[in-house]
């Protein structure tokens, strides 16, 4: 998986270049998110790596599925990536064209996890709390997680702030095993 990620880099840096040059970084986003669910469609993978699908065939399919309303940088993007059998990675380069325009926009993403939902008050205080730590607008995806027992979790990029009952517990035996 890690080499995927790797090959992908260069599409999406130059993606979002031309994007940020062309002042089209939300229509080249949401195109990108686009055909990244085409392509992780099962049955559109099926089809995609049947070999006995052309390449002009797999390109009249990505265009017939996502419409007219794709920017042009997406659609020239996966007419190549097609010609060169590496529609695969279009989800990888959606995802990494979303972390650069995330930092190109000053904008954090934050995965939060509480063990009931939160209100709208909670869910508010909470992302006010993290904007204001890091400095930066804060996009959270809250989720739900019963077997915190209580509290939330919030993940950051790769930082961790572990805040629920379930962790402290955990903290505590091991503090106990020593």
């Amino acid at each position: 998986m890690a080499e995927l990620v790797t090959v992908a880099r260069p599409y999406a840096e130059a993606s979002f270049k031309a994007a940020l040059e062309g002042n089209a970084l939300g229509p080249v986003s949401d195109g990108l998110q686009m055909v990244a669910a085409i392509a992780n469609d099962a049955q559109m993978r099926s089809v995609v790596t049947n070999p006995r699908v052309n390449s002009q065939q797999k390109k009249e399919l990505f265009a017939a599925v996502a419409g007219t309303g794709l920017h042009a940088n997406v659609t020239n993007l996966v007419a190549m990536l097609v010609d060169n059998h590496r529609e695969v990675l279009l989800p990888l380069i959606s995802s990494q064209f979303e972390e650069l325009k995330r930092d190109h926009e000053r904008v954090l993403h934050a995965k939060i996890t509480s063990a009931q939902p939160l209100t709208d008050a909670q869910r508010s205080e909470l992302v006010a709390s993290l904007e204001r730590q890091y400095g930066r607008k804060v996009e959270a995806e809250v989720d739900v997680d019963p077997e915190l027992l209580g509290g939330a979790r919030v993940q950051v990029g790769d930082q961790v702030i572990h805040a629920s009952v379930r962790d402290a517990l955990a903290q505590m035996a091991a503090a106990l095993a020593r």
